[in-house]
């Protein structure tokens, strides 16, 4: 059987697991689930197009011109940065799908119902929460086993490009000009000519120093991952009134040419490491990290379990807030999954500025926003459900 002929048996197994297990939920159960399911499949696709639109896109128009990542790669680094959109739109989505179908039924005096025939706001809530515990759970998966794949994956294809950039493939005779980000000039390439991605009887004149100037002639020229490697050369290092201070023969030679971008690139971030490689990565280096880059991985890590857990602190103060007064005859629930995550994310971002200044532990910068969202939650929906 091919790999397509595995993955479809493989689907339907899951959708017939999946279809069985419905059915044997309560008609409750399942009215409101679909309605819920619905919503937040709306919700994902809206969040995650303004996410796309606002972030994203802008990110790939700065490194088409800036970087010269050609468009079909800076395309594949989007589809790569989904999964981390996901991870944000994910308890948003939850949020909306939780106010809009818990005030629907408010709404609609089907709270009022289920009142009347003893079916509690505690009972009517089990589904909700159990799907925001699903998509907790799914959020969770998702930033811990697919992110920091996408994220290498998509680092890779940049630094390729950079690096690829400025080889023009079968032509000879030829010049690379190397410019800085305020158009001046820093280094020149000359190549006899160019095949399999190696430059032939390379000359590379090197200003950007203004102390000196570099000149390095070399036989052969590739790009890795360090630089330009060069063989069997020599580099001549001579002043700006054409004193020679240098010159030296090699085999073979690394020099960091026109890597500015590479080497901004390379540097490593938190979305490359789960929580379990991301807590060996800070104690390995915690003695060669500065204070704030300290600070920003421990949040990171910290974050990696707080962000998920945002979903089901979202949905436990959405449902208290979603249900209408009987007076109220329009929805309020888009007014309030505003509201909401308008008040989340000022919070969230004044408690990691706090975390990042070292003003409070980057444990509580990381869970103070879940934790206050969560505690307000409770409080308000012990009062809907509970107190008479």
């Amino acid at each position: 059987m091919t790999i397509a002929g595995k993955i479809y048996s493989k689907y339907k197994e899951a959708k017939v697991f999946l279809r069985a297990k419905w059915e044997t939920l309560s008609i409750l159960d399942r009215y409101i689930l679909k309605q819920l399911i619905d919503v937040f499949v709306l919700g994902v696709i809206v969040f995650t197009s303004i996410i796309f639109a606002s972030e994203t896109f802008t990110q790939l128009i700065k490194q088409i011109s800036l970087y010269g990542i050609p468009f079909h790669i800076a395309i594949m680094m989007i589809v790569l940065n989904l999964p981390q959109v996901f991870v944000l739109t994910i308890p948003i989505s939850t949020l909306f799908a939780t106010v809009m179908t818990v005030n629907d039924l408010s709404l609609k005096s089907e709270i009022t119902i289920f009142k009347a025939c003893g079916i509690s706001i505690e009972r009517v809530s089990r589904p909700i929460f159990c799907f925001a515990l699903v998509m907790t759970l799914a959020s969770f998966l998702i930033n811990e086993l697919i992110v920091p794949a996408t994220s290498v994956q998509s680092k890779s294809l940049a630094i390729y490009s950079l690096e690829q950039k400025h080889i023009p493939e079968n032509k000879m005779n030829f010049t690379i000009k190397d410019i800085d980000k305020d158009g001046k000039l820093k280094r020149l390439f000359y190549a006899q000519w160019c095949k399999d991605k190696t430059l032939n009887n390379v000359t590379v004149v090197d200003i950007s120093n203004p102390k000196n100037i570099q000149i390095v002639q070399a036989k052969k020229g590739t790009t890795s991952d360090y630089g330009w490697k060069f063989d069997d050369g020599v580099i001549y290092t001579i002043s700006k009134n054409g004193k020679i201070f240098n010159t030296s023969l090699f085999e073979e030679s690394n020099v960091s040419f026109g890597i500015g971008d590479v080497n901004e690139m390379v540097k490593e971030t938190a979305s490359e490491f789960n929580f379990f490689k991301l807590m060996r990565h800070i104690q390995k280096q915690k003695k060669h990290l500065e204070k704030k880059e300290r600070l920003e991985y421990e949040i990171n890590l910290f974050d990696k379990l707080a962000l998920p857990v945002t979903t089901f602190a979202l949905a436990l103060i959405g449902v208290p807030l979603a249900i209408t007064p009987p007076r109220v005859r329009y929805n309020r629930g888009f007014l309030f999954s505003i509201l909401i995550i308008f008040v989340y994310y000022v919070i969230r971002a004044l408690s990691l500025n706090l975390g990042a200044t070292g003003t409070i532990p980057p444990f509580f910068a990381a869970w103070l926003p879940v934790v206050s969202i969560a505690t307000l939650g409770a409080y308000l929906f012990y009062k809907k459900a509970f107190k008479i």
